[in-house]
C-alpha cells in the first residue's frame, strides 16, 4: 500500500519570518499523522533557515510515525542523524544559495565518500536513502554504495506537466513519467525501496501514485499550502485519498 511522508520544513518557514515560537513544527506533525500522513520529513539544511536541530529532537521525542531526516552528506550532519536516530535519513545535494532542491544527488560523483556516510548511518541502525535523478547510471551507483530506499526527483515531471497545461497525455509529459517509471523498476530489480518526491501536488501527483511498486510519496510545498486554506489536518487527507484512489486503481 503507498504510504504519503508529509514535508513540514514551511511551517519551521513561517516561524522563523518572526524568529518566534509559533507555528510548532511538532504540532503540524501531529496535525499530519492525525490527517493520515504516514510519516514526517524534515530536511536540516546547513544554513538552518527552516527546521532547527531542536526541531528534530522533539520530533523524535515527541512523535508516533516514522521520521525521515532529509541531510546534506557532511560530517556535521551524518553526526546528528546518528545521534537523533531517525527511522531513515535521506542524502540530497544541497546548495547555500538555491530556494529549495534542484536536483538528484550526484552519487557517481563522489561515490567513494558516499558509501563511507551510508556505512555509518547503517552501523547506527538508520535506513539509508538517496534523493536522485531518474536516470539508471545513479541507481545502479546507489545500490553499489548501498542505499536501502532511492527517493526518484520529480521535478522535471512536474514542471512538464505544468508548462503542458496540466495534460497528462501531452508527449513531454508522458516521456517524463516514462523515466520515472524506468528508474523505478531498475531500484527494485536492485533489491532498494522506489520512492518519490519533489514539486508533487494535488494535480499531479495520481499519475506518479499509480507507477508500479512505488512505496512512498514526499510530498510538502503544496499540502502546507492547501492547509492555510483547509487546515493541515484535511489538506493531509485529500492527498492521501488521491494517492490511495489512483494506487488503487492500478491493483484493480
Amino acid at each position: 500500500m503507498i504510504e504519503l511522508g508529509v514535508n513540514i520544513d514551511h511551517v519551521a518557514t513561517l516561524r522563523q519570518a518572526r524568529r518566534t515560537y509559533e507555528p510548532d513544527p511538532v504540532w503540524a506533525a501531529v496535525e499530519a499523522h492525525l490527517g493520515g500522513a504516514d510519516g514526517i520529513t524534515v530536511h536540516l539544511r546547513e544554513d538552518r533557515r527552516h527546521i532547527q536541530d531542536q526541531d528534530v529532537r522533539r520530533l523524535r521525542d515527541l512523535t508516533h510515525i516514522k521520521l525521515n531526516l532529509e541531510m546534506a552528506a557532511t560530517d556535521e550532519m551524518v553526526a546528528v542523524a546518528c545521534d537523533i536516530k531517525p527511522e531513515m535519513a535521506m542524502l540530497v545535494p544541497e546548495g547555500r544559495q538555491e530556494v529549495t532542491t534542484e536536483g538528484g544527488l550526484d552519487i557517481l560523483a563522489d561515490e567513494a565518500r558516499l558509501k563511507d556516510v551510508i556505512s555509518r548511518l547503517r552501523d547506527a541502525g538508520i535506513m539509508s536513502s538517496v534523493f536522485i535523478d531518474a536516470d539508471p547510471a545513479q541507481v545502479e551507483a546507489a545500490a553499489r554504495i548501498g542505499a536501502r530506499v532511492c527517493e526518484i526527483h520529480t521535478g522535471p515531471y512536474a514542471h512538464a506537466f505544468f508548462s503542458r497545461g496540466r495534460d497528462v497525455r501531452s508527449p513531454a509529459v508522458l516521456e517524463e513519467l516514462n523515466r520515472i517509471r524506468v528508474a523505478g523498476r531498475a531500484i527494485v530489480d536492485h533489491g532498494m525501496r522506489f520512492n518519490a518526491g519533489h514539486a508533487l501536488n494535488y494535480f499531479n501527483v495520481q499519475p506518479v501514485a499509480a507507477l508500479p511498486e512505488i512505496r512512498e510519496l514526499h510530498i510538502g510545498h503544496a499540502i502546507i499550502s492547501r492547509s492555510v486554506f483547509v487546515g493541515l489536518r484535511e489538506a493531509v487527507a485529500e492527498m492521501k485519498r488521491l494517492m490511495r484512489e489512483s494506487a488503487n486503481r492500478l491493483q484493480a
